[in-house]
């Protein structure tokens, strides 16, 4: 046991050479050593344990992530075709009362709580059907990200321990992103909001702490409920495509952008604000492809997922609820 808590721990082998050390019986012993040595609970480790299984399809999904890569004129009519946006509109008009006592209270617009829900699990229909523990606990003994599974692994019991979901229920993707805001372990403990005042934070079953939690999330983050996110524009050649990227000294203000010939996409000047905002000029395909000035507020959604598109796709799904 003393070899199999180190391998865990990152002590002894390698990762790679753990599935080849010991059986997933045996990591998952240890997995369960280490859970009660950091406090989780007997009962709780019993149950989230209960006839776990090694999933060779999540292993599988792990190492053949596709390799196509789609321009944004490809993958945005994708992403938010107008059934998605038409429904998106619906369901803002449906929960707008709770959305908007959400969005006052962590001061986030609701069609971007919305957007993120939409893109991330089709509204709370594609949540994924793994068990979370049968998830991480395989992608941890794999070995590939081991440190990184078994972190989620630990951060999935103590959500358990908590008593917001039962093993059982705990359901997720193949990588144990869980529920409607699709959040792994990590971030729940993180940012998930009971939004519905009853003690837990459902975010698989309850929209209220689906909502309050994708809010607090961003609220965290840095969001700023006065601007959007940006906007697509266009760029003449004499701009140096140097100038490009979200790196904080790449930022300018928009009367910055505006004087080297910076225009919205319909050719009209960029917004002349009171108080000017900083902008960063992204261009995700390259220079001959869609060009964004982008806020901070894409950065935050850049943090929920590192995804230039991604985060483009929530920002043109809000964009359409309201417009």
């Amino acid at each position: 046991m003393k070899k199999i808590l180190s391998v865990i721990l990152g002590l002894g082998l390698s990762c790679s050479a753990i599935a080849n050390e010991v059986s997933f019986e045996e990591y998952v012993d240890a997995l369960k050593q280490q859970a009660l040595e950091q406090g989780i609970s007997q009962d709780t480790v019993n149950q989230a344990f209960e006839g776990v299984t090694y999933r060779p399809r999540a292993v599988s999904s792990d190492r053949n992530q596709p390799e196509k890569k789609l321009t944004l004129d490809e993958y945005i009519p994708r992403a938010v075709p107008d059934w998605k946006v038409k429904q998106a509109r619906d369901l803002y008009n449906k929960h707008y009362t709770e959305l908007k006592r959400i969005g006052d209270e962590y001061g986030v617009q609701p069609q971007y709580i919305v957007a993120l829900w939409g893109v991330e699990s089709n509204f709370g229909a594609l949540t994924g059907g793994y068990s979370v523990i049968d998830a991480l606990s395989t992608l941890a003994y794999e070995g590939r990200r081991e440190a990184f599974f078994r972190k989620e692994a630990l951060a999935a019991l103590t959500i358990l321990d908590e008593g917001h979901i039962t093993a059982e229920a705990m359901k997720g993707s193949w990588a144990g992103a869980m529920g409607q805001p699709q959040f792994m372990p990590s971030s729940f403990l993180a940012y998930a909001a009971d939004g519905n005042g009853d003690g837990k934070k459902d975010i698989w079953n309850t929209k209220a702490d689906v909502f309050a939690s994708a809010a607090n999330y961003l609220s965290q983050s840095g969001w700023d409920d006065t601007y959007t996110w940006g906007r697509q524009v266009q760029v003449p050649e004499s701009v140096d495509i140097s100038m490009q990227g979200r790196e904080a000294e790449k930022g300018k203000y928009l009367q910055e952008w505006s004087k080297l010939g910076i225009t919205r996409y319909d050719g009209r000047p960029l917004p002349k604000l009171d108080n000017d905002i900083q902008a960063w000029l992204i261009m995700p395909d390259d220079h001959h492809g869609r060009t964004y000035l982008v806020y901070n507020n894409y950065n935050v959604l850049m943090k929920w997922n590192r995804s230039y598109y991604f985060a483009l796709a929530v920002s043109h799904l809000a964009d359409r609820i309201k417009y």
